[in-house]
């Protein structure tokens, strides 16, 4: 057999052993070599070439008139992602492609757009570094984890309703160690429509997150990764708040959702924490957003959700394979806007079992979710949903 053909099969063995890393961020490129398959060119150049899907079958019982039971049978998530770097110019690159058609973001009248990161940074020191492009905007934080490093199979509907999201602009990031303490300090400047082409006007949005964490650094970058798979010997703990004012905005999210038929101010305020320790791993966030229309604005014809929600999750880990996670979630309108917005609360329980960290894990998911709506007279009713999902990736 012609050795030129054995070397090429060994030489994939041999890379793809090493390929399994645990977690991801979506603020920075990934240039560690064993984070992907990398390829460079004469130490000025590399590509670090990544990949990950989530395929689903989940059911989901009726939840009112609106909400008909049915299956959630699909790929959720599949997506491509590129890092690399130029060592002699201080230049790193992050790009990641969704290819799912739930996963790009569509709205009506609007191309299907794949692209979900597309980022330039500039490393000024190594506590210092800034970006231009597109990528997550440093929102609360279980936004900002990747999809990949949940350990649920979606995020909450505090998450949903309150996010800010991905957005267009210059991203800034400092990080700042005074003993075993340190202080992150994170900021934006964008376009404030999201992903959406071809919406933009005078308003921009301004995003400012804060982070301490009291103990030090987390294992892995753990404060970015649900659930505690490095089991930390010594509590870690790391809190977080961001303020966003998106000026002028022109989606009913800010960054997402339909188009708004006229200009809106809207102000978000976000607190969250993270407490890990011995595989045990609690999370919370509370958010509140405030909007104040340019224009009059009618809320009954397509309202922004005002008001405050929280989500919270406890979750405990053993063998480094087995986790389970509890979830309670309220989502909680405005005494405007409870005429024409719903209450929901969720209550869930998760098992994951992890193969290789969160790049390869099967999750099983129950949750309870219930939805009151002021103006309806029904009786509160109670949706079951039940999940089975497969992550594979690299």
């Amino acid at each position: 057999m012609d050795e030129p053909r054995m070397l090429l099969p060994l030489t994939l063995i041999l890379i793809l052993r090493g390929l399994f890393a645990q977690n991801e961020s979506d603020e920075r490129p990934l240039l560690r070599i064993d984070q992907g398959i990398s390829f460079s060119q004469d130490s000025l150049f590399s590509l670090n070439l990544r990949f990950r899907m989530q395929n689903r079958f989940g059911y989901l019982s009726q939840l009112d008139d609106t909400a008909t039971a049915g299956y959630d049978i699909r790929v959720r998530r599949l997506r491509l992602r590129l890092d690399g770097l130029a060592p002699s110019l201080r230049l790193s690159y992050y790009i990641q492609l969704s290819f799912s058609a739930g996963d790009q973001d569509y709205v009506e009248g609007f191309a299907l757009n794949i692209v979900r990161d597309a980022m330039v940074y500039y490393t000024v020191s190594p506590s210092f570094y800034i970006g231009l492009g597109q990528s997550k905007l440093p929102g609360n934080r279980q936004r900002v984890i990747s999809s990949g490093n949940l350990q649920m199979p979606e995020r909450s509907y505090a998450n949903q309703f309150y996010t800010l999201d991905r957005d267009v602009g210059i991203f800034f990031y400092k990080t700042v160690q005074v003993g075993a303490q340190q202080f992150q300090l994170k900021g934006a400047i964008t376009g404030g429509e999201g992903r959406l082409s071809g919406l933009s006007n005078t308003g921009l949005a301004y995003t400012l997150r804060w982070e301490y964490l009291p103990f030090g650094s987390f294992q892995n970058t753990g404060d970015y990764s649900e659930g505690d798979l490095d089991w930390e010997p010594s509590p870690r703990l790391s809190i977080g708040a961001t303020y966003s004012l998106n000026q002028r905005a022109l989606r009913a999210g800010g960054q997402l959702g339909q188009p708004l038929y006229s200009p809106t101010d809207i102000t978000t305020l976000l607190t969250d924490a993270i407490l890990k320790y011995r595989g045990w791993c609690i999370s919370v966030e509370v958010f509140q957003r405030v909007i104040r229309p340019t224009d009059p604005f009618d809320p009954s014809v397509r309202s922004i959700y005002s008001g405050y929600a929280w989500n919270l999750q406890v979750s405990k880990i053993w063998r480094r394979q087995h986790e389970i996670a509890f979830r309670w979630t309220e989502v909680c309108p405005s005494l405007d806007y409870r005429l024409y917005q719903a209450y929901w609360r969720t209550r869930a329980i998760a098992y994951n079992y992890y193969l290789r960290g969160h790049r390869i894990k099967a999750q099983l998911y129950l949750g309870l979710d219930d939805r009151t709506e002021t103006l309806s007279l029904r009786p509160l009713r109670n949706r079951v949903s039940a999940i089975l999902q497969v992550e594979f990736g690299i």
